[in-house]
Parts: structure tokens; sequence; C-alpha cells
């Protein structure tokens, strides 16, 4: 057979398939309303492993996996269509109708703000650029960021998501599970890393440089050019700064920002050490409210899933369903757990979709973690 008549069969058989589904689809209906009115749960999970074994056994091998992906991504679809139709108020929906109606229009000149190490840090400049007029609290680690804001101490929270050039900040990302906070703002603060040491010190003198383990990454290729000297990991790039300058040696340099430099009466060695010329952190700007702000094009959240095969194309195929785009996907392993799994999505979408908080109401009611991080805008 010509390609052209193989491809006129193939399209007879598209249309065929097209009628079944939109019959499947209204049966899928029918099943919503009788579920309705015994009050059942829309998953019937032994129903679909059932139908999964008969349709596997009746397609038989090479196609059974195939068959199999097909028809979960219709479990998929017909549960969606079910959710649609009966319409279950989602607590997720309501807090996100109440955020909408209460958040003021305009973002904060003014906050009591948190954030990690001490002046001068970049988090304190991320800080600066999101706020006019910020009242900041310094706090040693970034638990004590997340602390600050969950009891209160402080409106917002100002802590590093990741970097262009070195990643995710990990710690961060471990911490999230532990609090109650929702993401309100990001931004991307552009980083140029200095080398500071003491006035009169030489580049060839310095036997040890301090600095954050994120910024020591981002300088990797810088470091590989010196001999002999010892890197110690402290913290945060200003409390490197500033230990270099309340230290009696004079053989010691710290990676951090040229503001540094001012602040804590030092030189610099080097400029722009870092590996990439477009080396950019994002910052996020978290509360203990959910508030979303007008303008808000991103939401990110934070969910487990079933330890089973394609459970997370399942989740993204939602998603995909929907035209949303992933920006981010990150997993972090759920410490005490047999290789569970965190993840973490950011996605360009609106609150203002119903279908999408429709979806996301879904989610909520799965017997897997999920949670709401925020819907927020990034400011560049």
């Amino acid at each position: 057979m010509k390609l052209e008549e193989i491809r006129k069969d193939i399209d007879k058989v598209d249309s065929q398939i097209a009628d079944l589904f939109k019959e499947r689809m209204a049966l899928s209906l029918d099943i919503a309303k009788a579920k309705q009115e015994g009050n059942l749960p829309v998953v019937n999970a032994s129903r679909e492993k059932e139908i999964l074994h008969r349709i596997s056994n009746e397609v038989g091998e090479p196609l059974d996996g195939y068959a199999r992906i097909l028809f979960n991504t219709l479990f998929d679809l017909s549960r969606s269509y079910q959710n649609n139709y009966l319409s279950r108020v989602s607590d997720i929906g309501e807090r996100i109708e109440k955020a909408l109606e209460e958040t003021p229009k305009l973002f904060p000149k003014k906050a009591v703000v948190a954030c990690q190490g001490v002046e001068g840090s970049y988090s304190q400049a991320a800080c600066e650029k999101l706020f006019e007029v910020p009242s900041t609290m310094y706090f040693n680690s970034f638990e004590g960021v997340f602390n600050a804001v969950e009891k209160g101490l402080c409106q917002y929270g100002i802590l590093p998501i990741e970097n262009s050039s070195y990643g995710s900040v990990g710690t961060v990302y471990d911490l999230m599970r532990n609090y109650n906070f929702h993401i309100v703002k990001s931004i991307r603060l552009r980083i140029n890393h200095s080398l500071l040491a003491k006035p009169g010190t030489k580049l060839k003198d310095v036997k040890e440089i301090f600095s954050h383990e994120q910024a020591i990454g981002q300088c990797g290729e810088f470091l590989k050019t010196l001999k002999d000297v010892k890197i110690t990991i402290c913290e945060n790039t200003a409390r490197a700064a500033k230990m270099v300058a309340e230290s009696e040696r004079d053989d010691v340099a710290a990676i951090c920002s040229r503001d540094c430099m001012e602040l804590y009466g030092l030189e610099s060695l080097n400029n722009n050490i870092q590996v990439s010329d477009n080396n950019y952190t994002r910052f996020i700007c978290i509360s203990k409210n959910l508030e979303i702000y007008p303008g808000a094009n991103k939401i990110s959240l934070m969910l487990t899933l079933p330890h089973r095969p394609s459970s997370l194309y399942h989740m993204i195929a939602k998603f995909a369903a929907l035209g949303v785009n992933l920006t981010k996907l990150e997993s972090r392993p759920v410490p005490g757990s047999d290789f569970e799994f965190m993840f973490y999505f950011d996605m360009e979408a609106s609150v203002y979709s119903p279908e999408l908080v429709n979806l996301l109401g879904q989610l909520e009611n799965q017997p897997e973690l999920f949670v709401f991080l925020g819907s927020y805008s990034e400011t560049i």
C-alpha cells in the first residue's frame, strides 16, 4: 500500500476513535450522575485495575503496555469530566476566591521583612528591590526566616530558591514541607561576586576563602586557578565578609557582593568572578497568609504522587491538557521514607481560569499530599 492510502485508512480509524471517545465520555457523565445520587466518590481504583487487566489481556503483547498508557489517560479525562459536572466546591477554590477579594490592589511599599544573613546579603538586595521602605530583620538560617513568617514575627520573608548557574537551593526546598507559608512575589536578581579582603592583603597572600556554598559553586572556575587555598563554607556571603573584617588574620578573603566592601571596610582583590556574566538568583517573597496581587501569572505547588509507574506522567498530562506551561519541576526525597519524593511545580498559569482552579480542587481531594504554595508575579 502507498503512504497516502495508509493515511486514509488511519483517518477512518481516527474518526471511529473520536466517535467512540464521545460515546465513552457521555457514559462517564452518566456514571457521574449515578455517583452523585449514591453519594459515591469519583475515583474507583479497583474498577480501573479491573479494566486495565482486561484490556491488557485483550490486546496482548507487544501492545499491552501502550494500551495501559492509553486507558490510564482515558481514566484521567473521565475523572476530570466527572469532577467538572459534579462541581464540588473545594477548599482551595474558596481560599483563592477569598484571597482575590481581600488582597490589596498594590503590593506594599513598607513591611517588616525577614532575611537570612547580615547586612549586605543578596537577600537584602532582593528585599530592597521588592519593598521601597523595608524594616529588615536578619536571621542566621533559612529556617529562621520560615519561622519568623509562620509565627507572625515578620509579615514577609525573602528566600533564594534557585540560581541560573548552580541550580536549586536544596535547603530551602527541604524546609518548605515543614512550614505553613505562601509565595506572594518573586524576583530575579543579577549576581556579581567579588573576592574581598582586608586592606593591604594581596591575592597571593590568601590562604582561606569564606562564602556560602552557592556562591562557591558559582565561582568554581575562578577558584580552580588558586593553589593551596582552603575553601570554608558559611551560612551567608555577607556574613563571610563580616567574618573576614573581624578576623585577626590577614590571609583570609570572602566571596560576596561588592556592596560589602564599603559596609565592612574591605578591598576588592577581584571582581565578577562568577562563572557566567548572566548569573541570576531567583528569590521568593513569602507570607503566612494567602495573598494574590493583580497581575499574578505564576503558580507554585507542592505534592506527593502514588508510588507507581507513570504517576508523574499522568500528573503532567493534566496540566498539558489545559495548555499550562510547566516552568520548573523539582523533586526532593522525603526523609524516613522508602524512595518517596516530594515534587515542586512552577507554572505559568492564572487562578482566574475556572478550569485550572477545578483541577487544583481535584488534586486537593486526592489522598496524596497537595499544597498550593501561591499565585504571584515575578519582578525582573
